[in-house]
């Protein structure tokens, strides 16, 4: 007889179920265009089957992608077991749009798609294969709920679900035989067991500690100035501004596109990081954009909340979560761009000294051992209070395809935490940054305003390090798979819905 199997969620991991509410959802998502290539039909539609049978037989390499969730009784505690149920059906969607589809419609789609709650009774995932797009491009959105990647694991997944190289060679799926999953007073007994060795693992947990660091005064004093600076920061209130307030049932997507060489040769100029710069850039983009909603931005606390991997090489790969953050004052009341980047690189460069980012993962720690509503009140520390997340995940730079049709363009959509209207992500990919921004059209009903205003920010900084500006056909320069990505974002912002290219 087969033993039961399971694994149970991290702390982390669960913390993105607690944040959940009513219109407050925590999936974490991308909109991603490709050349049809070898998944084009004779009439112009996209090979859904050809699709289905290639990602079926790269599934067992991410199991998590065949689990559901499963709560140990009394304790609000999920693990994860095999859906005896799974229907690869159900998880891949098919939909298209009036052709040619525009940029715009696939904006609107993946809106509309972010919206909706993902199914806690199934696996925490969807595709959504959207054909009709312009150009001999279709689209594909993904949906995966926060429990189960963070921005880096979902790197990696990408990379196990494409290749390197355009040639394709179909392979048999493995045959999916799921584990029998324990019964409800089973999952009890067994929490009740982990309970009893809690003591025990932590004095392992201590010692292991002790052995392995060679100033454990200074060390314990480093990590404690971390909490307490989170701590700091959970007890005081960023200031309310347009951005923040009751989310609605709605959301707008938007994005931008950029040229990495163009990102780097301004970085290079200020002697500052990528991070640096992205962070500059959104500070002068929210200093316009109250001045837009005419808010004084002089006086103003804005905080974003700015996700660091902690992810080890030997972790690379693994499902799950392993990312804390910073949280970061922006200086909007600085009117020169240039002594905006300058403060913004002291903050950064203090944080790291400080390792502030410590706090939330001493937070997640502490929480493996204390119930459910601790947990929940530590989720909610280690988020806020903040008036938006900018998150920024490097990805490969270079060419990668999917059945053989190469990947053009990559924008995330990073979900809206409570109170915060705006939310921005980045991810470089072939030698372009692409920008999403997901908005709550209630608090923030003009995205394509604020999307023209990060592109004038930065050309700001660019304009004033010296770096000259891309000639107009830049951004098409280089690869054909650039090109073609480039003139139809070019033809979606003829459009007037907002995208912008450099």
């Amino acid at each position: 007889m087969f033993k039961y199997t399971y694994e149970r969620l991290s702390a982390q991991d669960n913390s993105f179920l607690f944040l959940e509410q009513p219109n407050v959802y925590m999936h974490v998502a991308a909109t991603a265009i490709y050349e049809a290539g070898p998944l084009a039909t004779a009439d112009g539609g996209i090979d859904i089957a050809k699709f289905k049978r290639g990602t079926e037989a790269v599934l067992h390499l991410i199991p998590r992608y065949r689990q559901k969730l499963k709560w140990i009784p009394y304790v609000k505690q999920p693990v994860w077991v095999d859906d005896p149920h799974f229907d690869l059906d159900y998880h891949i969607r098919h939909t298209a749009l009036p052709r040619p589809g525009t940029d715009a419609q696939l904006k609107k789609l993946a809106a509309r798609i972010m919206a909706q709650q993902l199914d806690r009774t199934k696996p925490l995932w969807e595709f959504w294969v959207v054909e009709g797009l312009s150009g001999g491009r279709f689209g594909l959105i993904s949906k995966v709920h926060h429990c189960m990647v963070d921005g880096s694991s979902g790197v990696d997944l990408a990379t196990v679900l494409m290749s390197l190289t355009p040639g394709y060679e179909e392979r048999e799926a493995h045959q999916f035989v799921p584990r029998p999953e324990p019964s409800a007073g089973e999952l009890l007994r067994d929490e009740v067991v982990r309970r009893a060795g809690m003591p025990l693992t932590a004095v392992r947990g201590f010692l292991n500690f002790r052995k392995q660091t060679e100033d454990l005064r200074a060390e314990i004093g480093k990590r404690m100035h971390a909490l307490g600076e989170l701590a700091g920061y959970a007890m005081s209130s960023a200031t309310p501004t347009p951005l923040n307030g009751k989310l609605g049932p709605h959301r707008r997507f938007d994005w931008l596109a950029m040229e990495l060489d163009e990102v780097k040769d301004v970085r290079r100029a200020y002697g500052c990081t990528v991070n640096d710069l992205v962070l500059a850039t959104v500070a002068g983009a929210v200093r316009k954009y109250l001045h837009y909603r005419r808010v004084e931005a002089d006086e103003v606390d804005f905080r974003v909340s700015a996700p660091v991997s902690v992810r080890r090489d030997d972790e690379r790969g693994k499902m799950g979560n392993r990312v804390s953050s910073w949280i970061v004052r922006l200086p909007i009341s600085e009117e020169d761009p240039e002594k905006r980047l300058e403060s913004i690189h002291q903050v950064t460069d203090g944080l790291k000294k400080s390792q502030q980012a410590l706090g939330v993962e001493m937070l997640m720690a502490a929480a493996e051992w204390a119930p459910a509503q601790l947990l929940s009140l530590g989720a909610q520390a280690s988020s806020g209070p903040i008036n938006m997340i900018v998150t920024n995940v490097p990805g490969p730079q270079v060419p990668l395809y999917m059945l053989g049709c190469r990947l053009l363009q990559m924008f995330p959509q990073v979900p809206l935490l409570d109170g915060t209207g705006l939310g921005v992500a980045l991810f470089s990919y072939d030698g372009r940054i692409f920008w999403g921004f997901n908005a709550d059209p209630g608090l923030v009903p003009d995205v394509r305003e604020f999307v023209g205003m990060v592109r004038a920010s930065f050309d700001e900084l660019r304009d004033r390090a010296g770096v000259p500006a891309p000639e107009a056909d830049a951004a098409g320069s280089g690869a054909g798979g650039k090109k073609a990505a480039s003139s139809a974002a070019a033809g979606s912002s003829r459009g007037g819905n907002g995208s912008m290219s450099t």
